[in-house]
């Protein structure tokens, strides 16, 4: 069983138009709602890739009663902490050329005793668990300590973790000693407060983060792939070129795919190859939509694995 926790969910509205330009008008061609997260998009993948998942959500308000219900027909089993604040919603606007902008609410406030409710679900949900898969940002009133404490727990009860964060939240994170920590371009930019541009600058980033107290780094790069390492070896992953659609949940593929690797017992760098190829996948297509494990196959196959030696 792998166990994610969504703390900051959302209802996540794409639409779709024509084209994205300024001072010009634009025409929706289509809108969708779906359940919106990175834990529970990394859910969605697992359970469609064949593992067991179980998703761990905060849900309230109008909102929150929508997003039950889209989550009853999700496939996989749900445990929702309710709190007394409405949950957000998010809004992703993409064009057919594939540019996109991406709207996100900071979401409800949550107390602490709604905080307390929320860290015992998960710490009671541990048992017979290989990962716990920490998702997403941190609403406001939930200490950003929360992910530090459950990489605590989870450790003393042999449960792997993925830390996938932003902010004071993925900065203490690290400090607890995650099994893998899988920071985007940006985020990485903001924990170490420096540009990250060139390769060399990559590389020194994903050893400075594993300094930081990371078991493993995997620092995604979107369409260029990740660079990472586990401590025995450093790796780049590069896709094979591909039209993108809309890279919106492209990062939560590619975390579910590298615990699903874990979970068959690949080797890191097929591990990392998985996680290439599901997020190049899923950003071939509309939305946020995810590729199933046969789009994703199709596109392992040209994923390329080089070692860094330094």
């Amino acid at each position: 069983m792998i166990v994610t926790l969504t703390a900051n969910p959302a209802i996540d509205r794409t639409i779709t138009v024509d084209r994205l330009v300024f001072e010009d008008r634009a025409y929706i061609l289509s809108t969708t709602e779906s359940a919106g997260g990175r834990g529970i998009n990394s859910s969605s993948v697992l359970s469609s890739f064949g593992s067991s998942t179980l998703a761990i959500l905060v849900s309230g308000g109008r909102n929150g009663e929508r997003l039950e219900e889209l989550l009853a027909v999700a496939g996989y089993p749900v445990e929702v902490v309710r709190i007394a604040s409405e949950i957000r919603t998010n809004l992703t606007i993409s064009d057919q050329q594939g540019l996109t902008v991406k709207l996100n609410e900071m979401g409800p406030t949550v107390t602490a005793e709604e905080t307390e409710k929320l860290e015992k679900c998960v710490a009671g949900h541990l048992d017979n668990v290989s990962w716990l898969m920490l998702c997403g940002s941190v609403p406001s009133g939930l200490s950003p300590e929360l992910y530090c404490r459950l990489i605590e727990v989870a450790g003393k009860r042999g449960v792997k973790t993925l830390l996938d964060t932003d902010g004071d939240a993925l900065l203490q994170g690290i400090e607890a000693g995650p099994t893998l920590v899988k920071p985007n371009h940006q985020e990485a930019e903001r924990l170490l407060n420096r540009a990250l541009i060139t390769r060399a600058q990559f590389l020194d980033a994903v050893a400075r983060i594993k300094m930081m107290g990371a078991g493993s780094v995997m620092l995604s790069l979107g369409a260029r792939g990740v660079v990472a390492t586990d401590g025995d070896e450093t790796l780049e992953a590069v896709p094979p070129r591909v039209d993108a659609l809309c890279p919106i949940g492209a990062g939560d593929a590619s975390a579910a795919a590298y615990v699903w690797a874990d979970e068959n017992g690949k080797p890191f760098s097929d591990r990392l190859r998985w996680a290439v190829a599901a997020g190049t996948a899923s950003a071939r297509l509309p939305g946020t939509t995810f590729a199933t494990f046969e789009q994703t196959q199709a596109i392992y196959k040209g994923v390329e694995i080089r070692p860094i030696v330094h």
